[in-house]
């Protein structure tokens, strides 16, 4: 029995939100191995704990008391590559398996250790990647990880040169520890929402290193990795790091840090060598003299405290989906596995790891300079080298369409803007992640024989707010954090958010015809749409206002003058529109003073899932009418 002693604790990294009002201090005696089947391999036994991943017992000393599950694909090579997989707080090995690890492992064919912490560890089973004494080589939990790949490689034909690791949350602050204290065992690893190697080394200071963060030298940073192994002088770890904007949790600034961290070790400087998008999202790449890319960044913009995943779309070379949203999950048509998979050097050989050349795109119909009316088809020729994987279209810079087969097009309907000058614009984006953007068209929409008026109100911040439901039988409460929220969280209770306008402008006369509502992303952890199956965002309209301004507690309940009256489709960054308002809907907007509009899931979300909406300038009901 591996007994881990009573450990101060622990970590509440893991808030999709803001804020570690929750500390948890847990004082846990380690638990020994699991199960009881017959060992596969000397001194481990097995045990099956879900569709692909398998509990492996017995792996070593185990000073850090930590779980170890294995992923082995069919029909593996000889000398294949190994990555570690670390998970975040909140989370365990089968939670992060969505993520894409285990899907891109048997695809390129490579074995995959998950590590978990139990919570008679850890309260929140995060990684305690600020204790020094599970950050130091040869104990603790980063003496665990690396007897996990000790085992794989006595159990199996695995490639010492190709043993990698990645990780998120704490897990992305681990990464950087096992790369400083065993530079000997990994030949890189990549960081998602992590930070810099002891960045903190109690837990008061791992809450300043997460936010608002730590700033030290290129040089004082790289001091601390070379002292987390005196003496060592052989290869260096290649290191990729992830971070979305948005992340409330841990600041990207940790991003900036840890680049500097490991370009320093790396003995390269801090200018990228190559800056670029993937996907729409900046890429740094930082090279030798040789041009061997040893650092790169993503920044994944309007992202929140999360891994990026895209499945709508395949491994290339493959028909394998990269990854699914859930918790710490996030769909931005971008797949983190398959770039920093690549940037291990562990993907097909077909798509290039080098390959940075965009595709050509040209927006073909209709013409600049014309003039259009009710539904026009837009088209856009595409092409690439390595292959287009889908064409975006935008109507004077918002997304309205997406196509992912020629012939490229999209149906757009001119009425949903006002008469006058539009620009048209089609960025496509090809199987390597590169993109191009073509915006050079500019047409005139003219839908005079109905001659509407369209006017846009923008919401009043000191009216806004959301408001959390008595789930739980405790007091309702008020929040304007990060933006509007909506969701389910760990708490039970289902946030709504409340938006208000001055309509009094429109004429008393005026008759409505249309009515929509467009928000903008701040943050989100999670897909409240999925869950449960066919979740919708639905609009509440009142005319006035639900209960008094500011924002009250009882505005929760209060009655609607029209009820789900639009929906909002799903999405993860940028704007969204919804759908035009019933008719009843478009009869509460308020021609004489405040309109409200509750914003809410139609069902509670079974999981912790989480959507934050900006508000004020970023938030516009938009209003057509006739006199």
């Amino acid at each position: 029995m591996h007994v881990r002693g009573i450990r101060r604790l622990r970590w509440f990294a893991h808030v999709p939100w803001v804020g570690f009002t929750a500390l948890a201090v847990a004082a846990a005696i380690g638990c020994g191995p699991l199960g009881a089947e017959a060992p596969d391999t000397p001194g481990s036994r097995v045990e099956q704990v879900a569709q692909e991943l398998t509990q492996v017992t017995g792996f070593g000393s185990n000073p850090g008391n930590l779980q170890m599950f294995r992923q082995v694909p069919a029909s593996m090579p000889a000398n294949a590559p190994l990555v570690v997989v670390l998970h975040g707080c909140t989370q365990s090995a089968a939670a992060a398996e969505p993520g894409g690890w285990t899907a891109a492992s048997n695809v390129y064919k490579f074995y995959v250790v998950y590590a978990q912490q139990p919570s008679s560890n850890n309260a929140t089973s995060c990684f305690n990647w600020f204790e020094p004494g599970d950050t130091t080589r040869g104990s603790g939990e980063a003496l665990s990880i690396k007897q996990m790949v000790d085992a794989m490689k006595a159990a199996y034909s695995i490639d010492p040169a190709r043993v990698f690791i990645t990780g998120f949350s704490a897990g992305g602050y681990m990464v950087p520890a096992m790369l400083a204290t065993y530079p000997d065992v990994f030949a890189a690893g990549a960081i998602n929402s992590g930070g810099p190697y002891r960045c903190a080394s109690s837990m008061t200071e791992g809450f300043s290193c997460m936010s608002p963060g730590v700033n030290k030298t290129p040089a004082a940073w790289a001091d601390l990795v070379r002292n987390a192994y005196p003496g060592y002088a052989g290869p260096r770890p290649r290191v990729s790091i992830w971070h979305g904007t948005n992340d409330f949790t841990v600041k990207s600034s940790n991003l900036t840090e840890s680049m500097e961290q490991w370009t320093q070790v790396l003995g390269i400087d801090q200018t990228p060598d190559t800056t670029e998008t993937v996907a729409g999202f900046p890429h740094k790449v930082y090279r030798d003299s040789a041009g061997t890319a040893l650092v790169e960044t993503y920044e994944i913009t309007g992202m929140g405290h999360a891994v990026p995943v895209d499945p709508q779309h395949s491994f290339p070379g493959s028909s394998t989906v990269c990854g699914a949203t859930g918790a710490y999950q996030t769909d931005v048509n971008l797949c983190g596995v398959y770039y920093q998979a690549r940037f291990f050097g562990l993907t097909d050989a077909s798509t290039p790891p080098d390959d940075t050349v965009p595709p050509t795109v040209n927006v073909t119909a209709p013409a600049t300079g014309a003039t259009v009316s009710g539904t026009v088809t837009v088209t856009a020729s595409a092409s690439d080298a390595v292959g287009v994987t889908r064409v975006e279209f935008y109507v004077d810079g918002g997304l309205v369409g997406t196509d992912t087969t020629a012939p490229y097009e999209f149906a757009w309907n001119t009425t949903t803007v006002a008469n006058g000058s539009h620009a048209l614009s089609a960025r496509a984006f090809d199987a390597a992640g590169n993109s191009a953007l073509d915006a050079d068209t500019s047409v005139t929409v003219n839908n005079s024989e109905t001659t509407p008026t369209m006017v846009s109100f923008t919401s009043i911040p000191e009216e806004d707010g959301y408001v959390k439901a008595n789930a739980d039988g405790s007091a309702a409460a008020i929040g304007t954090l990060t933006g509007l929220a909506l969701g389910r969280g760990t708490d039970g209770k289902q946030n709504r958010s409340l938006l208000s306008f001055d309509t009094a402008s429109l004429p008393d006369t005026a008759s409505i015809t249309r009515a929509f509502l467009t928000i903008a992303y701040s943050s989100g952890s999670g897909d409240p749409w999925a869950s449960p199956a066919g979740n919708t965002l639905v609009i509440d309209v009142a005319t006035g206002t639900f209960n008094a301004a500011p924002t009250e507690t009882a505005d929760w309940a209060a009655p609607a003058t029209a009820s789900a009256v639009a929906s909002v489709a799903k999405f993860t960054s940028g704007t969204a529109r919804s759908t035009d308002f019933t008719g009843t809907g478009a009869s509460a907007v308020n021609k004489v003073g405040r309109t409200q509009l509750r914003l809410r899931f139609a069902q509670d979300p079974a999981a912790t899932a989480y959507l934050f909406v900006k508000d004020g300038a970023n938030a516009t009901l938009t209003v057509v009418y006739t006199p």
